[in-house]
This record gives structure tokens, sequence and C-alpha cells, in this order.
């Protein structure tokens, strides 16, 4: 298993070294330091003299890759790439355009998008798996139909609808809950509840048709024909043999998103003006600031390789068959 763990460490690293080359490619190199400076300063009226300025106080006034003025090794490590790539894969993120120190940003920012993320994941499966074994207990029949039915219906609609119509509805109409906002603290329950209700909502129509699918899979199985036989009632069948087998495909969709949970979402923390990760990204796309968007790249990478190497070690959890080698 620890030799598993390391190959797999070490797989990642040309993995993760070409989304930096890639990263710093389309910001370096398709966008250069020079439209960067224009963007930031203004299209009209920017004097070159202004453009060198804004390089110089960020350190974009050096070669991307080689510098052949240096000398020893300053010709690598003197460097835009040096500087602005190779430092991530030790989490130096550097500071944002407002001079604030991105890595302790991502630090604070880290709790209000897992106070939304942990419990959305959380009652989302909860309520998917349940949702998707009561449709297969009554399989064949109009509830069973009208279910599969609802998912389409619900997965056809926009995650923006139930956002609006959730704030129009639940805070302006009943005014029950803020319509956006967070505080700290235990403050911070009643301007969650919306957006993770919504969040969950959203999420159902597809889940619970995709579980509903597997479990369909595994009750046609001959263990389950066999488990009948012995005089087991349908829900025992369901919960003590369907639902244990069925696992390992739920695990490979759901231990992969684990991660990734620290990432927040992009959508919901913006409508709902949560200051967590996913609206950090958003401001940062919107104010053109380059640094964080990379540093953004860079640990979703990180947290989404991580999670595969989680999927492969929790089927060994779920299925003794299976052997890490």
């Amino acid at each position: 298993m620890f030799a598993y763990i390391v190959r797999r460490l070490l797989y990642a690293l040309p993995i993760l070294i070409g989304v930096n080359l890639i990263t710093f490619a389309l910001f370096f190199v398709v966008n250069s330091p020079d439209d960067m400076a224009r963007m930031h300063l203004g299209v009209k009226r920017v004097t070159p003299e202004a453009i060198e300025r804004w390089k110089a106080e960020r350190g974009y006034d050096r070669p991307l890759f080689v510098n052949t003025q240096a000398d020893g090794r300053e010709k690598l490590t003197d460097t835009i790439f040096f500087d602005e790539s190779l430092r991530m894969f030790a989490f130096d993120f550097g500071r944002a355009d407002d001079g604030r120190d991105i890595a302790q940003e991502i630090r604070d920012r880290m709790r209000p998008s897992l106070a939304i993320a942990l419990p959305t994941f959380v009652l989302g499966l909860f309520v998917s798996v349940s949702f998707a074994l009561m449709l297969v207990f009554f399989r064949a029949s109009y509830l069973d139909f009208w279910g599969v039915v609802l998912c389409v219906a619900m997965m056809s609609i926009s995650s923006l609808f139930y956002i609006i119509g959730g704030q129009w509805l639940v805070s302006k109409v009943w005014a029950l809950v803020p319509i956006s906002g967070y505080a700290p603290g235990l403050d911070a329950a009643r301007f969650l509840v919306l957006p993770v209700l919504i969040s969950v909502v959203a999420g159902i129509g597809a889940n619970a048709r995709w579980y509903r699918t597997i479990f369909l899979e595994e009750i046609s199985k001959d263990y389950v024909r066999t488990a009948r036989a012995k005089g087991l009632s349908e829900l025992a069948v369901l919960f003590r043999h369907v639902l244990k087998n069925a696992m390992i495909p739920i695990l490979t969709g759901v231990v992969v998103v684990i991660p990734l949970l620290f990432m927040g979402s992009l959508i919901v923390e913006s409508f709902f003006g949560i200051p967590g990760l996913g609206s950090y990204t958003i401001d940062a796309i919107n104010a053109q600031d380059f640094a964080v968007v990379r540093a953004m790249v860079f640990i979703g990478s990180v947290l989404y390789i991580v999670g595969l190497l989680l999927t492969d070690i929790s089927y060994t959890l779920v299925d003794p068959r299976v052997r890490l080698e």
C-alpha cells in the first residue's frame, strides 16, 4: 500500500508540472506582461514608461524562461517562470495585486467555503441515495416513473434558476433568512441555510438518477436472487446487499469530490456574498488578478490528484478483493 501511494505521488509530479506549464503559457505567453499592464492601467493613453514601471514593480520585466544576461544558475532562477510557477510547488503563492498574501487569504476563506460545502456534500449524498433507493424499491411502478421524470426535469433546470428562485421565495417573499451576506461564528448559520438547501436541491436530479442506475444494475445480479430465495425481505436485500455492493462505483464519484470541497462553489458563493474561495476566484478573474487565478488553478489540480488517490485507497476499504500493488 505504501509503495503504491508513493508511486502514485511520483506519477502526479509530471501532471502538476504540465498544468503549471499550460497555466504559465496562458498567462505569460499568450497574454504577455505588456498586455497585463495595459489591462490593469487602462488600454487608452498608457505610456511605455508606465508599462515598464508596472512590470518592474511585479518582477515581470525579466525573461520568461532563460535569463541570458545572468550567470550560473541565476540564468534559470532569475526568470518569471521560476518566481511565478516553480515556487507554487512549495505552496508559496506570493502576493496579489492589492498586496495581500495569497496563502493567508486562502486559509481565511477556506472556512466559509467548507461551511457550505460540507453540509451540502453530506446532506446531498444522504438525500440522493435515499431517493434512489426508494425509486428502486418501487421500480416499474408509477412512483418510479414519475420519480425519474422529476429527476430529468431537475437536471434540465439551470442552477441559476434554483438560486434566484430560492432567494426570491425564501428570502424576499417569506423573509425567513437573509438574501445574502455572511457573519463569523454561530451567526453564520442563518446565512448558510439557504445556499446549502439550494445546492442540495439542485444536485438531487443528477445524483439520484445516477445512483438509481447503479442500484438497478446490482439488483439484477445472481447474489440478489439468492438472497431473495433465502427469504430475505426486499428492504433487507436493498440495505444489506445491494447498497453495500454498490458502494464502489458510488465512492468513485464521491471520494474524488471531497478534496475539491475546499475550493468552494463559484456560483453559489458569488450570488450569496459568501467570502469563500469560490468568490475569491471570481473576484480575481473580474479584477484580472492573475497571481490569484494561477494559485487557485494549481490548488485545484493538487486537490483533484489527492481525490483520485483517495478513491483508489477507498476501494480496498469497501472491497477486500481489491489489492493495490
